[in-house]
Order: structure tokens, then sequence, then C-alpha cells
């Protein structure tokens, strides 16, 4: 006898503080980098959708912006897109780091207890720091707090127990059929991977306020069909003259390594040869402008 097993499909926020580890989660879960890492907190500034499909299941993962009490606009618009992930999501996946002390008086938890008709999975993570006499305590203090369908512990950096998140992810899914195509990874076109990878060697190579002064437009994306190279021009934004100079650096230095750095990610990306222009402007306080901000991609 045939018996159809059920397909399980739906959203899935994964939210948290700045540098709880949200990006790499995605990227291990998913097999694959979607989202830009740095040590830096509030690298992340979209909401990223990455897809995971399967036989009988497709989860659609939101990568969102990590949460903070915004100050200007562009944290403004930051917040907005984590509080339509987790408006739209079918199960809500907060991220705690449980190195950290006093985790249960953390902004996430205040968030998504406005969300407690949904499900939540509670993830733990970066357990590999953690002794472990102490994860089951947490666990269990953690829980009576009465907002949790379960508590995964995992350490998305090493991959540890993602198995078991992945699975407790589907259990949780609506029935339904399909959203995405089966071989679909993510919502995102190259030009945005593009940027992203700039902005992502920007953040590695800058200290102090000099990245989230920064952002990365795509002017030209094309192939040149003679010699088979992807022509990319790429506009840093910065917001003070001054910045525009450190960015540069002496002789160029600084925004070359940045090109060179890019470009090998860039070709591994688009499976071609590249060609990457970069080029530095300044507009003045672009981060704080609600009408710039559409402009460059911040939606």
């Amino acid at each position: 006898m045939n018996i159809e097993r059920e397909f399980r499909v739906g959203y899935v926020a994964i939210v948290g503080e700045p540098n709880v580890g949200k990006s790499t989660l995605l990227n291990s879960l998913l097999g694959q980098k979607l989202s830009i890492v740095t040590p830096k907190p509030q690298t992340t500034r979209h909401k990223i959708l990455g897809i995971s499909s399967g036989e009988n299941f497709q989860i659609i993962f939101i990568d969102t912006p990590g949460l903070i009490n915004p100050r200007y606009a562009l944290q403004e618009l930051m917040m907005s897109f984590a509080n339509s992930a987790l408006r739209d999501a079918d199960v809500i996946l907060p991220m705690i780091d449980a190195s950290k002390p006093e985790i249960e008086s953390s902004i996430t938890l205040k968030v998504i207890s406005e969300f407690k008709d949904k499900p939540i999975i509670l993830v733990l993570n970066k357990i590999d720091l953690v002794k472990k006499g102490l994860l089951l305590p947490m666990i269990d203090s953690l829980s009576k707090l009465n907002l949790f369908k379960e508590i995964v512990p995992v350490s998305a950096a090493r991959g540890e127990n993602l198995g078991d998140l992945h699975k407790t992810i589907i259990k949780y899914l609506p029935e339904g059929t399909p959203l995405y195509p089966a071989e679909s990874t993510t919502d995102k076109d190259e030009r945005f991977f593009v940027s992203e990878i700039i902005r992502e060697k920007i953040f590695g190579k800058f200290r102090d306020e000099i990245p989230y002064s920064t952002t990365v437009e795509i002017e030209e994306f094309n192939e040149n069909q003679k010699n088979r190279k992807t022509y990319i021009r790429a506009i840093i934004y910065v917001e003070r003259e001054s910045q525009k100079g450190i960015i540069i650096g002496k002789g160029a230095k600084s925004l070359r390594e940045i090109g060179a750095d890019a470009r090998k990610e860039i070709e591994e990306l688009i499976g071609k040869p590249v060609f990457l222009e970069l080029f530095v402007k300044v507009n003045t306080d672009w981060s704080d402008n609600k009408k710039i901000l559409p402009k460059l991609g911040y939606h």
C-alpha cells in the first residue's frame, strides 16, 4: 500500500542580539555561505532567506539583523526587518549565547514574548564555551519561563547538534506544499551577494566606526562576451571625507587589498573570472537619512 508522507513547509525566523551566531547558524544549516560573518556586531543588515528542501519538507530560514535599541534610521530599518520576520514566521528560532551570564534578561526574550502564539524553539549557541556542569541547570532555568516548545543546545561554529535542531524545526512546521523550487537556496540575486562580500572585506579590514559608516552599491554587473570576464563596478559609500581617505589608503593600497580579497570570493560565487572596479564616494550621513536608504537597497 502506498502511503503519502505529509509535507511540512514554513518560514523560520532566526532572531537574537548581535554576535550570538545567527548568520553562522544559517550558513551551517544550509551547508553553504549565504550570510556574511565577521567578529563585529551588527554585520547583518538585511533580511536574508535561506531555503532548505528535502523529500518531505521545505524550511525557509530568515536571517535577521541583531536585536538592539535603534539609535538612527538604518538601525530602525534593521529592526523593522527583524520584526517583520517575527510576524511572518511559522516558527521562531531565538538564539542566545550560552556563554554569557544573565541571558534571561536579554532583549531577545523580551521581544519574542510578544509572539507566544507561535512555536518558539530556543537555540542555546556556543555550548562549546560552557562548562558541562552549567548547561543543564541553564536549560532547566530557561524552561521555567514557559516560552519555548523546546530548547536545543548547539555550537553553530562547530556544527554540534545541528541535525537534532533541523529535525526539531520540521516537527513544528505546518503542512503544505513547497513555496520555492527544490533547487532554490535563497531569494537574493548575485548582485546582492557581491555587495555583501565587498562589505564583509571592509568589516574585516577596518576597526571602530569605519565599517558601520560604509555601504556598497553595485552600479554595473555585465559579462564581456569576448573574454568571458564579468565586469563589476561597485561604489563604496562613506559618510565623511576623512573616511574616504581611510578606505582608499595611501597610494590606494587599502582599496586594492579590499578589491583583491573580494574578487577571489566573487569568482568562487559566480564561477567566472571577474574584473572588479571599486570606487569610494561620500554620501553624508546616509545611514540616518530615510530618503536615501531605499536608494541604497535598504527597503
